[in-house]
């Protein structure tokens, strides 16, 4: 039995009109049930990515392809039109983008009505995901006069109602606010306790993702440069640094110490951990 959400075997994607290669000879895996963060600088072939896992590339855009992006065992194009769809569920940065309907409960169940689903089965996952988003007061109101906070609780809200099995979030968190950036994180930290998702995360504010992925991957260049268990990946900074991807202050500086010699071990990931460490290199000196 194939246990790969995801499987990417030497993939190269030229758009048409584009001067080189977005992705190119890139293989990953992901695991059923895992969830891992994509990082990499403007560029490195992150957006591309996910499009190819969701099938937007090649269904939307012209280009050159070669090798294969597999998903669920079976190659994207192989997906009859909008099975795809059901199985991977993809939240963007910009929440008006997916916006459809006049009002939150609408576009919460705009999806689940394509689904085909019954109305005992939509309400059940409504009641689910307005609870999960903190979202019950304000179903009435236009999704486009809430805060843009609010406004991408109900767009993950709406993919997430539809139960996909691999979730794909292109910087949810991008034009949000620090208060309401972490209220999402709560949503998805819940999520993975809830429920059995596998998750690919894109995200620039990188202390955000460390509690809720398994596994960092680094792109450049169209490539995957480094990939390895979340504390271990930060274990040497310099590619990061050289990717121009900044590492979080905690990460920075038990970096910091790691490398000036004051302490011995793995990263810290978590301010209680850089404590400790700096304790320990105090009380060595």
């Amino acid at each position: 039995m194939n246990h790969h959400a995801v499987e990417i075997i030497d993939y190269t994607w030229k758009y048409l009109h584009g001067t080189g290669e977005a992705v190119s000879g890139l293989n990953l895996t992901v695991e059923a049930g895992e969830c891992i963060g994509l990082i990499g600088s403007n560029g490195s072939g992150k957006t591309t990515l996910v499009n190819s896992i969701d099938g937007l590339i090649p269904g939307q855009y012209h280009g050159i392809k070669t090798g294969e992006v597999r998903v669920f065992g079976t190659e994207v194009e192989e997906y009859k039109r909008g099975e795809l769809q059901r199985e991977v569920g993809l939240v963007f940065s910009d929440p008006e983008a997916q916006f459809t309907a006049m009002t939150v409960e609408d576009e919460l169940v705009f999806g689940m009505e394509n689904l085909g689903l019954s109305l005992k089965e939509i309400q059940v996952r409504l009641d689910w995901a307005c609870e999960l988003a903190d979202l019950g007061s304000m179903l009435e109101k236009p999704p486009y006069e809430i805060s843009g906070g609010q406004k991408q609780r109900v767009a993950l809200a709406a993919v997430l109602a539809m139960q996909p099995k691999l979730l794909i979030l292109d910087e949810p968190t991008a034009m949000l606010d620090p208060i309401s950036r972490a209220r999402v994180f709560d949503v998805l930290a819940r999520l993975r306790k809830e429920r059995d998702i596998t998750m690919i995360l894109i995200e620039h504010t990188l202390e955000h993702i460390i509690p809720l992925v398994d596994r960092m991957v680094l792109l450049g260049e169209g490539k995957v440069l480094h990939q390895a268990p979340t504390r271990e990946f930060f274990d040497d900074l310099t590619l990061l640094r050289e990717q121009g991807v900044l590492p979080p202050s905690v990460v920075g500086f038990s970096g910091w110490l790691r490398e000036s010699g004051r302490v011995d071990g793995p990263s810290a990931l978590s301010i209680e951990e850089a404590a400790d460490q700096a304790r320990q290199a105090r009380g060595g000196e």
